[in-house]
């Protein structure tokens, strides 16, 4: 996700100088956690609802909610910005204020927003990196929860609580609940694209295992097919 390897190559020489601030050294894959099973669980009703997560390269987190049992739908965009950066060149900037994000749709009757945080806590995000994930640094690859509804904002706060007594992270949690703002859907070639580029190299070295351990670690909530959308 950092800017060497996903700009066009005809930009690249006109932007070496901020990919290789950018860039980290693809030292080991994201290490997976025991999050913890939440002591207040969501109480949602009436239908399908909506979540938004910001975890870094948003390649991986709608990979994983897209193999997720009661997702409906995983959605690749940016939030925290306003309309007139929203782009993927103006977010890459790390400039804009936008997040690297996405909005889940699922049905609360199969997946409960506590479990949906469960899962982003320990195969997509490491909540005690700030402004980073996997290999990509900047302020748009930022961990973050966006409740929409004073249930989910009640569930994610006392989550973030327990989290941070539970022993299983032995730094600081940093990831932050940011208030909802405009989302904004980002450019076609990033939907589905994990789907779409099995082999792309970052698919394969940071994706794919998020994707394996949810299988391995959520074998209740996993689902083989990919839910594109």
């Amino acid at each position: 996700m950092t800017l060497s390897r996903r700009l066009p190559v005809r930009l690249a020489p006109l932007l070496a100088a901020a990919a290789l601030a950018a860039c980290a050294p693809a030292a080991a894959a994201d290490a997976t956690f025991e999050a913890p099973v939440a002591a207040r669980p969501a109480d949602e009703q009436g239908g399908l609802k909506t979540a938004y997560f910001a975890g870094g390269c948003f390649w991986g987190v709608e990979a994983v909610f897209s193999h997720v049992k009661g997702v409906t739908s995983a959605v690749s965009g940016y939030h925290g910005g306003n309309a007139a950066t929203a782009s993927y060149y103006r977010v890459s900037s790390g400039l804009s204020g936008h997040a690297e994000t996405v909005r889940v749709t699922y049905d609360p009757a199969q997946i409960r927003y506590d479990q949906l945080l469960r899962i982003f806590f320990s195969v997509v995000a490491d909540p005690t990196l700030r402004d980073r994930q996997g290999p990509d640094r900047g302020s748009q690859y930022r961990a973050a929860l966006i409740p929409v509804s004073a249930e989910q904002r009640e569930v994610a706060a006392a989550y973030l609580a327990q989290m941070r007594q539970s022993g299983v992270w032995s730094r600081p949690i940093v990831t932050a609940i940011e208030p909802a703002r405009q989302f904004f859907e980002a450019e076609a070639e990033h939907q589905d694209f994990a789907r779409r580029n099995p082999q792309h190299g970052y698919i394969q070295r940071w994706d794919a295992p998020k994707v394996a351990a949810l299988r391995r670690m959520f074998p209740d909530h996993y689902r083989a097919t990919f839910r594109s959308g």
